[in-house]
């Protein structure tokens, strides 16, 4: 029943043909299950293993690898039956970099299921008191079905959606479920309107809740799928799995090399067709050879490593990441996070602490802090006037009763004093519960020197039962009052008076003449590091949206205290924007800063129109309430210490702090890791550059293929192995928050990438083809492939330095930051002399003399002087 809370509970009974007394008959609680369903989630069927390894192989990014390896397997087979050379070893390669990468994407990410069962875990099997045949009962939760009639008191957990048919001061805790920090007063007698948010449905309990306060009797309205709940769950199975900025990017990036190298290898194909044909030699034998130096253009064109590196890249910075408190559930969302320019937050277990506490207190004109509150009088109230207890374990306190007057405990104990002490000591005579009418609390204490009342409650009231306070103190405690109203402050007011005997007088007898004592301020705090790391996303180019369950009022003060509120930023209720047409909402969220009321699913629409509009959108949240629009996002964070399991399996990073500094330091990790994706990408595609040219210009100029397979294969390892790796693991740099982030739509191949690549690419070919026609290193005939092989890898490595920096920096600044790719770069040095010296039987080198390999390291390195006089020259330029 969708619209309990429409209707009175007479009605509500009615409909469901239950009894409020009574309860329900064994037979109509069948009839009700067969009806309504189980009071459990329906389980989706998990993919096979085999969908899992389908999905995993058809990422962008291995696509790419996938196609490198079957031409690569192509040519090899080829080779073999037409009696060429062959490595089947650089297939094996290939294939095991696709396995490697498709094992790490199921075993990191295969978790994503986990969400909903998470959810399912939430209703434990436990006994709840039920009235059925007119008895109160223990019933198994799974079997409450819709019409039960369910008792619930202090300290329950609600394990269904229900209509309230009785209550008594009933309040519950809702933050799981709207994220609304304070608990929420409950009346049977309500009855709300159709616009009434989840929020404020004063009538309803709802699955997944605790009661705080108080107790009541309610029916059954809606179990397993058809709670609010129910229709989290849903949500969270539906959403259909999207592509990250980075695989959108990798997949343009992938698609327009493979054109390109295609394209190439059919010019090469060609040329040299007509050539046969022109020198008369046209047949099936040289047509093949044709063919086979055609796809090895197309191997050395594709940077077939490149999701490889990837894969390992972000797995090795995921451990990097741990240290720093983020725990990275999903591989490439390390590396999204840099690239979100929105990050839509929920406020309470995010931005504030989930912990109400007591700021400032009020007495005789002061402002005092808790610490300072020494007025013995006070504190008795504070402390046996009170049915909460609070438990504290390294540092955390535990809330158990309504959170208000736990606050008032943890007050105490700052001042210096132990609640626990004071109540076995205090002699309570009566106590006076509190009551939503009367909206106060008092109790009775025999002490020394008589009976004292200690009475707690609504400053206004309070204020009214006083006598000893002036007109102008009164005057100035409203304003007080008003001002902490207006930050979200809740006010709680302390009085007391002595009485000379207490003779079962009522209430609102005693609580007359009563002597005031102050009030309190209490809060859920801001967390600590919030003020510093908004600014810092806001400097970082990152605008931060608050979605939250509370009021208006609350969430609005908490945007003012953080800078977020200004002419061109505002503060909704979830319920303006409802009825608006997603063409409209996405232009109002430009302006919309603050969504108050919020629900699962406007948070998860909101989510998915920031997205359609070219954001890349990050969610934060500790709820359940939290985990649809988390699970939307493009990188969902989630609470590791305050989050609820669902919402942690529902995520794509875990804050092991709960600190909102650890999305900064991530998103700079973030922007880190992309701008290394770069580095390494601008590394490759200038050997697959240079590669092509050398190998187009040598059959143009009617040279043999310049390189052997063996050769090849050694120049895609270094393409593709420790020394590009190198690069995907450059330190992040210090400057990068400064920076405004990388847009969805943008390529990772930047217009300044782009003149590099083909700058060094062509240098690099010119000197090598000038060594073919001119040999101006002076090597014997014999030495000259060995020359030439040895010095395009030598060319290639020293331009891994260049790489490193992606603007006008020279070079020589971070030279030594890189620790990592200095032994690497001396390690594949000391290989590749040893391949050209002793490698006769394998590569069909020839050694060559010291004098050689000095004009080789001097011409190589002529690639790192070029670009550095390059950025010297802009640099003198821009002074002048």
């Amino acid at each position: 029943m969708k619209d309990a809370f429409l209707k009175s509970a007479d009605l509500v009974l009615e409909e469901l043909k239950s009894d409020g007394e009574h309860g329900m008959s064994l037979a109509q609680v069948e009839e009700s299950r067969e009806k309504y369903g189980k009071n459990s989630f329906t389980q989706q069927a998990r993919e096979s293993m085999a969908k899992r390894i389908w999905d995993a192989s058809t990422e962008p990014m291995l696509l790419m690898l996938i196609f490198a390896a079957i031409i690569t397997l192509a040519v090899n087979i080829t080779r073999y039956f037409t009696g060429g050379e062959y490595n089947f070893l650089e297939c094996a390669g290939i294939f095991a970099a696709i396995i490697l990468s498709v094992v790490i994407t199921i075993v990191t990410e295969g978790k994503s299921a986990k969400a909903f069962e998470a959810l399912n875990q939430l209703n434990e099997d436990t006994l709840i008191k039920v009235i059925r045949n007119g008895e109160p009962c223990l019933v198994p939760q799974r079997d409450i079905v819709v019409g039960d009639i369910l008792l619930v008191e202090t300290g329950d957990k609600i394990i269904a959606d229900g209509r309230l048919i009785k209550s008594n001061d009933l309040s519950v805790d809702e933050s799981a479920l709207t994220g609304e920090s304070l608990p929420v007063d409950k009346a049977a007698d309500a009855v709300c309107s159709d616009k009434t948010p989840v929020a404020e449905r004063k009538n309803m309990l709802y699955s997944g809740c605790f009661v705080s306060a108080g107790n009541g009797r309610m029916v059954v309205t809606g179990v397993g799928n058809d709670t609010e709940f129910g229709l989290i769950a849903q949500e969270l199975s539906s959403i259909e799995k999207t592509t990250t900025p980075l695989q959108e990017k990798l997949d343009r990036l992938g698609k327009g090399i493979t054109v390109l190298g295609a394209s190439a290898a059919a010019i090469v194909f060609l040329l040299q067709v007509v050539q046969f044909f022109m020198a008369g030699t046209l047949n099936l034998n040289t047509v093949s050879d044709a063919f086979i130096t055609s796809i090895v253009l197309i191997v050395a064109a594709v940077p077939e490593g490149l999701p490889t590196i990837v894969a390992v890249s972000l797995a090795l910075n995921i451990i990097k990441m741990s240290r720093e408190n983020a725990l990275v559930k999903k591989m490439i969302a390390c590396e999204t996070i840099g690239c979100v320019n929105i990050i839509c937050s929920d406020k309470t277990g995010t931005l504030t602490e989930n912990k109400m506490t007591v700021q400032k207190f009020y007495r005789a004109g002061e402002l005092l802090e808790p610490e300072e509150i020494k007025d013995e009088t006070l504190l008795h109230n504070f402390c046996i006037n009170s049915n909460a207890n609070i438990n504290e374990e390294d540092g955390t306190w535990t809330f158990i009763g309504n959170p208000t007057e736990c606050s008032l405990l943890v007050a105490a104990h700052k001042s210096g004093t132990e609640y626990q002490e004071l109540r076995q000591t205090a002699e309570v005579v009566r106590v006076f519960p509190f009551s939503s009418q009367k909206k106060d609390m008092s109790t009775i204490v025999r002490e020394e020197n008589g009976l004292v009342l200690y009475t707690k409650g609504n400053p206004e009231k309070i204020l009214s039962l006083c006598n000893d306070i002036s007109e102008e103190e009164q005057k100035h405690i409203g304003e007080l009052m008003e001002e902490f109203q207006s930050q979200a402050g809740r006010l709680l007011a302390f009085a007391h008076k002595e009485l000379e005997d207490y003779q079962d007088e009522d209430q609102d007898e005693l609580e007359q003449n009563l002597k005031f004592d102050g009030f309190v301020v209490i809060s859920d705090p801001l967390s600590e590091d919030v003020y510093g790391s908004i600014k810092k996303c806001q400097k970082a180019g990152i605008e931060v949206k608050m979605l939250t369950g509370d009021n208006i009022r609350t969430a609005r003060a908490i945007a003012n205290e953080l800078h977020m509120l200004d002419e061109n930023h505002i503060a909704v209720e979830a319920s303006e924007i409802e009825e608006m047409s997603d063409k409209e909402l996405k232009r109002e969220l430009k302006r919309i800063q603050v969504i108050a009321r919020s629900t699962p699913i406007v948070k998860m629409r909101v989510v998915k129109l920031l997205k359609e509009e070219g954001n890349v959108v990050a969610v934060t949240g500790d709820g359940i309430n939290d985990a649809p629009a988390i699970k939307n996002a493009d990188v969902g964070i989630a609470m590791g210490i305050a989050g609820t399991e669902v919402t942690k399996e529902a995520s794509d990073m875990v804050l092991l702090d709960d600190s909102f500094t650890t999305i900064v330091k991530a998103v700079q990790w973030g922007r880190g890791i992309y701008e290394n994706f770069k580095r390494f990408i601008q590394f490759q595609l200038t050997v697959n550059v240079s590669s092509v040219v050398v190998v187009i210009a040598s059959i143009l100029a009617g040279f043999p293929a310049p390189f052997t397979a063996l050769e090849l294969l050694w120049i895609n390892i270094i393409m593709d192995g420790p020394p590009a790796l190198t690069l995907g693991l450059e330190p992040i740099r210090d400057d990068l928050l400064k920076r405004k982030p990388t847009k969805r739509n943008e390529n990772i191949i930047s217009k300044k990438m782009l003149i590099r690549i083909f700058a060094n690419g062509i240098f690099i070919s010119v000197i090598f083809m000038l060594q073919h026609f001119t040999n101006f290193l002076g090597a014997a005939p014999k030495e000259q492939d060995t020359v030439l092989f040895t010095l395009f890898v030598l060319f290639q490595l020293f331009n891994a330095f260049n790489c490193r920096e992606l603007d006008d920096t020279l070079m020589v600044k971070n030279v030594m930051r890189n620790k990592l790719m200095l032994g690497i770069f001396a390690i594949v040095l000391v290989l590749q002399c040893a391949i050209t010296q002793f490698g006769t039987a394998v590569f069909e080198t020839v050694p060559l003399s010291l004098g050689m390999w000095g004009k080789m390291f001097a011409t190589a390195f002529s690639v790192v002087v070029i670009n550095e006089l390059w950025k010297i020259g802009k640099m003198l330029g821009k002074r002048d």
